[in-house]
């Protein structure tokens, strides 16, 4: 097995999503090569009711798909179709754009005020572009939570693990999505096949990743008492993106804390982007034909 070394890493930035919602990008517009097939990803996490309670009233979506994880608090979603429902703790709604719909998503904090989650975006390949939109709401009871002996879980929210499939299913992308947690200074690998594009996101705790044979953490300068600078390797932290280069397993070492994480990763579509906010086509033609269609009211294709 290769273990796949870290290209880079970042830390997620402050940014403001929706009516006014304070969140964290992990990744997203710009060049977005090094994700595909995923597009986009925010850190919702945030303890005041006044940073996210404004929400994310109407807006479109075309020609990709959003998932949503939610660790705490709620989410009230509905759309033009007519659909509409809750997300609480634990539970992942994948929701397949594909030719349009127009769609809200309202978070609740929970009894602490507490509202904690992520939204990942996938691209769709040109083929399915214009395929008529779909719902997969996944309760948090429905998604396997996997244990080893040293008392690492592993949530598996889509795709395969140690023989159990995740609930979602019929994604053309075949991504791979999975909540990790490993103890205390273990030291865990994860298959990833070779063909894939992976990436490593840490919400909690610490770890180090490896690349090569040897621990790989944040590259940072450190100035000596003699004025000097040193070049030292830091564990990579809360809030915190790894991106993988190629190879067969992702390495991780916890922390003193141990460490969560998310492990994404998908079969690179390699098609052209053309962007506009949640509408993502191939070409500049075919999104001009969304921005007019969302304008003079054609923009639903379904439902």
């Amino acid at each position: 097995m290769t273990i796949r070394a870290v290209k880079r890493t970042s830390k997620a930035q402050p940014t403001m999503e929706g009516a006014g919602v304070r969140l964290q990008r992990v990744f997203g517009f710009g060049d977005t090569s090094d994700f595909d097939p995923f597009l986009m990803m925010d850190d919702f996490r945030n303890d005041n009711p006044a940073d996210y309670k404004a929400g994310f009233p109407w807006h479109p979506h075309r020609g990709i798909e959003t998932i949503t994880y939610v660790l705490a608090g709620t989410v009230d979603h509905g759309d033009s179709l007519g659909n509409k429902g809750t997300l609480g703790a634990g539970d992942v709604q994948w929701m397949t754009a594909g030719s349009g719909i127009l769609h809200q998503e309202m978070p609740k904090g929970d009894l602490k005020g507490r509202m904690h989650g992520f939204q990942l975006w996938a691209n769709l390949p040109s083929s399915l572009k214009m395929s008529a939109p779909r719902y997969q709401d996944v309760p948090s009871a429905e998604i396997a939570d996997l244990g080893d002996d040293d008392g690492t879980r592993v949530r598996v929210i889509c795709g395969a693990y140690k023989g159990k499939r995740g609930p979602v299913d019929g994604i053309a992308a075949e991504p791979r999505y999975l909540d990790v947690l490993v103890p205390p200074g273990k030291r865990k690998s994860f298959a990833t096949e070779n063909y894939r594009q992976a990436f490593a996101y840490v919400f909690e705790g610490s770890a180090r990743f490896a690349g090569a044979s040897q621990p790989f953490g944040v590259l940072t300068e450190r100035e000596k008492a003699d004025g000097s600078e040193k070049l030292v390797r830091e564990t990579i932290g809360n809030r915190s993106l790894v991106v993988f280069d190629s190879g067969d397993e992702v390495t991780v070492e916890a922390g003193s804390e141990g460490v969560r994480f998310l492990l994404i990763s998908g079969r690179p579509l390699r098609e052209p982007i053309a962007w506009h906010g949640p509408i993502v086509m191939n070409t500049q033609a075919e999104l001009q034909t969304a921005v007019s269609e969302l304008r003079n009211g054609t923009f639903i294709k379904h439902g």
